[in-house]
């Protein structure tokens, strides 16, 4: 490999994408002749990103990731899956969810996992997708009806005076007989070629081992980025997402990737089956 190879990697500012980015992002990883230009935006950007080719190796929504599987390939380490548990549908004053079919529901972006799983229950709303980090203030100040919860404000959203009525990980595990929910991958452009695939593959890995053996250095780090948040907010929440399955997700997480895309693609909400590539 040349010594000027420079790739772009990009993550979100949620605590378990920053977790496992740790070590890549402050050096801490061998990475011989390649160089990281490391870039942080919010979950849907990056995905807006991914779309436009505009980053080598990035984190990406589940549901993106059917969109852009013609020019990149999925790590089978680094994911997010949720077991039983995941993205949640909160409200001010108490209505059984599917009375919400019709109403102005807040989303974090229209290509995000989350949408896709809401879309598969609810089927038709009026989604109005603002910045993840304004939802639980809409739901409150009555802007909408309903909001769609992601990363940390799945732990938070009782600070604002709002109540759960829906969760996508508690659905989909009913739905799919107990399979992980897929929300955030790690996907790496195919026009690196192979030799460029397996050597990020390699660090990411290691990436993430680090983390795992230096975690309060790592969740030190991932604080950073959690908006303000409790030490003990963002310990829980890493550990929720980053787990077993973000090490190596094996056949089970595959088989929940492909389950939840089949199963949006069979409701209409996918233009056709992605195929996917699997680095290990």
């Amino acid at each position: 490999m040349t010594p000027e190879v420079q790739v772009t990697l990009g993550h979100s500012p949620d605590s378990d994408d920053a977790f496992m980015a740790y070590a890549l992002s402050e050096g801490l990883v061998d990475t011989g002749g390649l160089r990281y230009r490391v870039v942080q935006h919010d979950i849907q950007t990056l995905n807006k990103m991914a779309m436009a080719g505009s980053l080598d190796i990035s984190a990406v929504s589940a549901h993106c990731f059917a969109l852009i599987c013609h020019e990149y390939a999925v790590f089978t380490h680094g994911a997010s899956f949720g077991r039983n548990y995941g993205p949640c549908l909160v409200v001010r004053d108490v209505v059984e969810p599917t009375e919400l079919r019709g109403k102005r529901i807040a989303v974090p972006g229209l290509l995000t996992s989350a949408y896709l799983g809401l879309r598969m229950f609810l089927r038709e709303f009026d989604a109005v997708p603002m910045a993840f980090d304004q939802i639980m203030e809409a739901v409150r100040d009555g802007e909408v009806d309903a909001g769609l919860v992601i990363h940390e404000g799945q732990l938070t959203h009782r600070e604002f005076g709002l109540t759960q009525v829906w969760n996508l990980g508690e659905w989909w595990n009913g739905e799919s007989g107990g399979l992980p929910l897929p929300l955030g991958l790690v996907v790496v452009r195919k026009a690196l070629g192979p030799e460029v695939m397996a050597t990020v593959s390699a660090h990411l890995k290691a990436s993430i081992t680090y983390g795992f053996a230096h975690r309060p250095e790592a969740l030190a780090f991932s604080k950073q980025f959690a908006r303000d948040l409790s030490t003990s907010i963002v310990d829980r929440f890493v550990a929720m997402y980053v787990n077993d399955l973000s090490t190596d997700m094996g056949d089970t997480g595959r088989l929940g990737l492909q389950a939840y895309l089949e199963r949006a693609h069979g409701a209409g909400l996918l233009r056709q089956m992605p195929s996917i590539d699997f680095i290990p």
